[in-house]
């Protein structure tokens, strides 16, 4: 056998491995995107929900306009926020306003008591576990695309085809604020 054959069964090869690794990569890259698009579409119906919340609360709580501004606020931040990194946290600041909301309940049995109350405060908590379950199956999809491109052979031709580490959707310093629950103080 020449010189020759072998190195073009070398790069053969080569360029075999280099396409199986840019598919494969792709196919993890689309995934990641598709779950990060679900997160979305949950945040989305939390997003449109909180209005709705919100004035049922102003008509019991009148006076607590903060809590009921720091709501509003973190849900416009959190509708303009881009990119998982931003997101997250924009959802974080939104999760413990919403969690001194719902708290507020507590103070007024009327509003505990409002049905339309109990049905937005059911669907809330129906959303918040869709959306738990979002982001654990968003960073199970970008775990694995983070591992296929540190694994070899893609590791060889990840950078090489512009496939770059991405972030998780992580709760970071702010997941104790969000995990405790709320306290109210009169």
């Amino acid at each position: 056998m020449s010189t020759g054959w072998i190195v073009l069964g070398v790069i053969v090869v080569l360029v075999f491995l280099a396409f199986s690794a840019y598919n494969r990569l792709v196919a993890l890259g689309q995934r990641v995107g598709q779950a990060f698009a679900d997160v979305d579409v949950q945040l989305k119906q939390r997003h449109d929900l909180i209005p709705n919340l919100v004035e049922t609360v102003k008509g019991y709580a009148s006076h607590e306009r903060g809590t009921l501004d720091d709501v509003i606020k973190a849900r416009n931040s959190a509708m303009s926020a881009q990119g998982p990194a931003q997101v997250s946290a924009a959802e974080t600041q939104l999760s413990g306003a919403l969690g001194r909301l719902i708290a507020l309940s507590e103070a007024y049995p009327d509003l505990k008591a409002n049905a339309n109350f109990q049905q937005l405060a059911s669907e809330l908590s129906d959303l918040e576990n869709k959306i738990a379950a979002s982001r654990r199956f968003f960073n199970n999809a970008v775990q694995e695309y983070n591992t296929g491109i540190q694994q070899m052979p893609a590791a060889l031709f990840a950078g090489m085809f512009g496939f770059t580490k991405k972030d998780f959707f992580d709760l970071g310093a702010s997941r104790a604020e969000v995990e405790a629950a709320p306290q109210v103080k009169f």
